[in-house]
């Protein structure tokens, strides 16, 4: 038995709370899901090519391309832009392995750029000095619901000749300048993971694009690379959006908007919490985006140890990511060692993801911030 009364008597507040969501929706999917087996058409359908105009609109784009996961659309994007055997591909290693694992997975070369350490997005000004004669595309990715700094990229990415691919998995609907995650570079992928924003009821993904060729050769490597049936192109996957999935998202796509300010709302109430405590640091905002904070990430010393304190009074927590990329013993052949790129790695070693959903109430959200707030000030 705990030691700590508070450990007792308080209710769990878990880090993301699936129950709730459903508990307001779950007709509307139901409705949705006997929809799609009614009409069995399971793959390649209506609620797919709906959904695909869909979110194609909500970027601001001509073209959506919807396949089985993100770690899919990662991977057909970064073929689409022609990445094959032994080139290599720029992008930071703060991130999610699905990130690196599509690059690896077409058998080409993660090359690491590090971090902004206040926005945890790639920095442009470590892009000169990762290109080489090998370096075939960038993926930049919008890190915890936060756009990268979008415009000096593509800048450079065109000078050099070189294809942008969004990796918008944690982003979308965020906002740069007036535009939409999705709409900011060459192509742009979405993941439909259960806990994103908008997310599947299992693995779902999406690939958006204002270029009808590169739509249409994506619509050929999803499914085994037929332009034709039972006639294939080129190598392909099995890559395709399944109806029901289409479907679910397709429902929660009317909520996203609402989702998104409810989420904005309760970020703007705990950064009031914590903006004038000194120890931690809230997430950044720069002016002229818009957060649409897939996770509330603080960052504070003794991380380790205030999550063990709030996981004492039944608070949820998560560290998104605790090993860099270029750490994980899937890369120690590429010869990075610890202190190559110092912002991600301290990142790594500060960062908290605190309970972040639309239906976080307003006491649940205050017991979380005096919670992290008297660990800091103590």
């Amino acid at each position: 038995m705990s030691s700590n009364p508070l450990a007792t008597s308080y209710a769990s507040i878990p880090q993301f709370d699936l129950a709730a969501q459903f508990a307001l929706i779950g007709d509307e999917i139901r409705d949705a899901v006997d929809r799609v087996l009614s009409s069995h058409q399971f793959i390649l359908g209506r609620e797919g090519a709906a959904l695909e105009d869909e979110i194609a609109r909500l970027c601001g784009v001509a073209h959506g391309v919807g396949v089985g996961s993100g770690t899919d659309a990662l991977v057909l994007a970064l073929r689409s832009c022609g990445v094959g055997s032994g080139d290599e591909v720029i992008l930071p290693p703060f991130t999610f392995v699905a990130t690196g694992s599509a690059v690896s997975a077409l058998g080409a070369k993660p090359v690491f750029a590090d971090i902004h350490p206040n926005t945890y997005n790639i920095d442009p000004a470590q892009l000169e000095r990762r290109v080489t004669p090998r370096t075939r595309a960038i993926v930049v990715v919008h890190l915890y619901g936060l756009s990268a700094d979008m415009d000096p990229i593509v800048h450079f990415a065109r000078k050099k000749n070189l294809p942008v691919v969004e990796d918008a998995a944690q982003a979308i609907g965020a906002g740069y300048k007036g535009r939409r995650t999705g709409s900011l570079a060459d192509v742009a992928c979405f993941s439909f993971y259960p806990t994103k924003n908008l997310g599947a009821c299992g693995d779902a993904g999406m690939i958006v694009t204002n270029s009808a060729e590169r739509a249409a050769h994506l619509r050929i490597l999803r499914n085994h690379g037929q332009a034709e049936k039972y006639v294939s192109s080129e190598p392909g996957w099995n890559g395709r959006l399944d109806e029901i999935q289409a479907a679910i998202i397709r429902v929660k796509l009317r909520h996203l908007a609402a989702w998104q300010r409810a989420r904005q709302t309760n970020a703007a109430e705990y950064t009031r919490h914590f903006s004038q405590i000194p120890g931690i640091m809230p997430p950044l905002v720069p002016e002229g985006y818009d957060h649409v904070f897939h996770q509330y990430t603080i960052r504070v010393e003794e991380r380790d140890r205030l999550q063990s304190v709030l996981a004492e009074k039944k608070v949820g927590s998560a560290i998104y990511y605790p090993v860099p990329l270029h750490l994980q013993p899937l890369y120690a052949s590429l010869g990075y060692k610890a202190g190559d790129f110092p912002h991600a790695e301290h990142a790594a070693q500060e960062v908290l993801s605190l309970p972040m959903y639309p239906e976080l109430r307003q006491a649940q959200l205050t017991r979380v911030a005096e919670a992290v707030s008297e660990f800091v000030r103590h």
